[in-house]
């Protein structure tokens, strides 16, 4: 079997037990501030800037570090209403859901997809407007579609965000047995 040929989860457990304590607290920092100057962070995690540099950049190449993204606010930007859609599908096939995906994805009300297991498909956290528009979406978007079988529509009141890695990842201890 060819590197090409191996599924992409078995490359990236590969890639992430080959982590050690550094590859970790660098992963947490940038998670945290993705604009912190290679110096900055370097001095962080006890490395010369030259070395940490080269860790980051091993870490894009193995597709660890996706991408920095800027957090914009949805209401500075009109967004008003932001709900979750579960979309069950009449079918199973990896063309239907594949093809779902694919559209779902290009939407632009759409802000994240998620394809799950249960007695949903997908859930889709979708932003608009108003309670009309967010109406108007998921009636012509999803319920039209001869794929989807049912949505079931959640409004979000709170969408709380959280920056970095689960503490298993950075080397942190349980903090939930701290707790007690």
């Amino acid at each position: 079997m060819s590197a090409q040929q191996v599924p992409q989860y078995i490359l990236s457990m590969a890639s992430q037990a080959e982590f050690d304590r550094i590859d970790r607290r660098i992963l947490a920092l940038l998670a945290q501030n993705a604009r912190i100057t290679n110096q900055d962070l370097a001095a962080q995690v006890g490395l010369s800037p030259s070395s940490c540099l080269e860790r980051v950049r091993g870490l894009r190449e193995r597709g660890v570090i996706r991408g920095v993204h800027a957090d914009l606010a949805p209401e500075a930007l009109g967004v008003g209403m932001q709900a979750l859609v579960a979309v069950r599908l009449r079918q199973h096939t990896r063309e239907l859901v594949d093809g779902f995906q694919r559209y779902a994805a290009g939407l632009p009300e759409v802000l994240q997809l998620y394809h799950v297991t249960g007695e949903e498909d997908f859930l889709v956290h979708v932003g608009c407007r108003d309670a009309h528009q967010l109406r108007e979406f998921t009636l012509d978007a999803f319920t039209g579609r001869p794929e989807v079988a049912q949505i079931h529509t959640s409004l979000i009141f709170e969408h709380v965000r959280k920056f970095g890695l689960p503490d298993y990842l950075d080397g942190q201890t349980d903090r939930r047995s701290e707790a007690q």
